[in-house]
């Protein structure tokens, strides 16, 4: 990858430390963690020893206090670019702990942020629910309030790190007659009674990273563990979902130029009737195609990543983003499979993994179809 005018050169240092990190920590072992379902929690600890986690966290609370996203999307492009998909932490660190600096109080950022920082301390947001996945104004999991304490009962699936989560925010209706002005976040902590997780799910793709259903059965959770005011919670989503749509877009782009690599490297290599398959025309224009679409996205994305270190990232242009990078991900993935012919349906061959690590983009983080509606409705119609 050429250098790209957003970076400066600690932030391209600094790529060269992830990527010595993912190529002697991550890539020998993955294959075995797609195995397992999970990556070990040591993963974790090594990753915020070496200063790979929480960025944004201030220096007071164990964190470097770098409020520069740039190197949040250094990590997540170089786990794209590697095909490490199981390392959870693009939703630790540009998704969940961000929730815990801009809400959490003294008290509880002294409480949660170091571990947070060090890997110690594994996160997880819990929205989806069985039945609401993209609409969050259908959120059925209530938390009853009760004094100096709320009882909290519901059930979550698809959570991404659920399995390993030490603290999970949940997204809970504090008032069931008050529309979005009763959903309010809570913060629930590994052994708390009532708290359980099930399995851990068998996904298409992503086999490394643990997902998980959860269940709250009667849970007490103190008020000090309510993030943020109570029935505030939708518009604290709101305002920080353009960053998690980001930050799926950040991946895609990675992953457009990662398969990309791949079918030119492929192209030459491969021979058909005596030659490599990239001396025929039509072998040619298909490259041609995804090098330009590719690079559009890339453009694309630095753009949306200048606009959001100015604070001028809205929601609307987050989830253009969101929605045809991804788009372009699950195309340009799926012509490299073509591009391959049988071996491109073959797990050992990378592009098989890509292809189906790729398919749940356009899903979470909010479907396409979602993103289509939010933009639509930015238009005036």
């Amino acid at each position: 990858m050429s250098t790209r005018p957003i970076f400066d050169e600690e932030h391209e240092a600094f790529r060269q430390t992830v990527r010595s990190f993912i190529a002697k920590e991550i890539t020998p072992h993955h294959e075995e963690w797609e195995k397992a379902g999970q990556v070990p929690r040591e993963l974790w600890t090594k990753a915020g020893d070496l200063g790979m986690l929480c960025f944004d966290v201030p220096e007071e609370f164990g964190g470097p206090g770098v409020d520069d996203f740039r190197y949040n999307v250094v990590v997540t492009e170089e786990l794209a670019r590697s095909g490490a998909s199981g390392p959870g932490f693009p939703v630790h660190s540009d998704i969940i702990v961000p929730y815990l600096v801009t809400l959490g109080t003294e008290e509880q950022k002294k409480r949660w942020l170091p571990g947070c920082v060090s890997g110690e301390t594994i996160t997880a947001i819990a929205m989806t629910e069985p039945g609401a996945g993209s609409d969050l104004q259908g959120v059925r999991t209530t938390a009853i309030d009760k004094g100096d304490h709320y009882v909290l009962n519901g059930s979550k699936t698809f959570i991404s790190n659920g399995i390993m989560a030490d603290l999970v925010i949940v997204v809970a209706r504090t008032d069931p007659d008050a529309g979005h002005q009763g959903i309010s976040l809570l913060v629930v902590e590994e052994g708390m009674e009532g708290f359980e997780r099930g399995r851990n799910l068998d996904k298409v793709g992503l086999k490394a990273q643990d997902t998980a259903e959860l269940s709250f059965n009667d849970v007490v959770v103190p008020k000090e563990n309510v993030l943020g005011e109570v029935g505030s919670g939708f518009i604290s989503l709101m305002i920080n979902l353009p960053q998690e749509r980001l930050s799926i877009a950040v991946i895609a782009a990675a992953a457009c130029e990662r398969v990309l690599e791949l079918s030119l490297d492929y192209a030459k290599e491969r021979e058909a009737f005596g030659k490599p398959i990239g001396k025929f025309q039509n072998t040619r224009f298909m490259l041609a195609e995804m090098a330009t679409e590719t690079h559009i996205a890339r453009t694309f994305v630095d753009d949306c990543i200048t606009r959001h270190l100015k604070g001028e990232l809205d929601t609307s242009l987050a989830s253009m983003a969101k929605y045809w990078t991804t788009e372009l991900q699950t195309k340009v993935v799926d012509r490299s499979v073509q591009l391959h012919g049988g071996y491109g349906y073959m797990m050992e061959y990378p592009i098989a993994r890509a292809f189906i690590d790729s398919r749940i983009q356009t899903i979470y983080g909010g479907t396409t179809e979602i993103q289509k509606e939010i933009i639509g409705r930015s238009l005036g119609i």
